[in-house]
């Protein structure tokens, strides 16, 4: 039996790349991260062997990078060596292979966001200077003496 290959799914973020191999009931799953490319092999629920090779956009930190496999897949978190620069797509080659796919759930566009997380900091920071604003300790004339006396 031919062997095929897994459906992938990709996002970028600023410091990982994140791909998802979607392969239910994976037995002898290898995942081989390097410095430009990774390699997955595994079998899946029925004895079909899946093979992905992937050649990055760019260079990736294969020694701070991992994987992690559930029922349902196995995800791969791969630290990119230049953080905060948006890969356009997973692969160096500018072929979209059918089986990749973008992972539009977990998307964002994450470039610019320093500004929007900056506004956020700054709209909080405003907001607890209105709250720690000194006043002085109301008066509790009102209460009512609840001692027994």
């Amino acid at each position: 039996m031919a062997r095929q290959h897994a459906r992938t799914l990709w996002y970028d973020r600023p410091k990982y790349v994140f791909m998802e191999f979607c392969v239910e009931d994976s037995t002898d799953v290898h995942v081989l991260i390097e410095d430009h490319r990774v390699v997955f092999s595994c079998r899946n629920g029925d004895g079909v062997e899946l093979y992905n090779e992937i050649e990055f956009y760019a260079k990736v930190n294969s020694k701070d990078s991992q994987d992690k496999r559930s029922g349902r897949s196995i995800t791969c978190f791969v630290r990119k060596w230049k953080e905060k620069v948006a890969w356009p797509r997973l692969t160096k080659e500018d072929i979209k292979p059918v089986w990749l796919s973008v992972d539009f759930d977990n998307w964002r566009d994450w470039e610019g966001d320093e500004e929007v997380e900056l506004a956020h900091v700054e709209h909080y920071a405003e907001l607890l200077k209105k709250v720690s604003t000194k006043r002085p300790p109301p008066a509790m004339d009102d209460l009512d003496d609840d001692s027994d006396s």
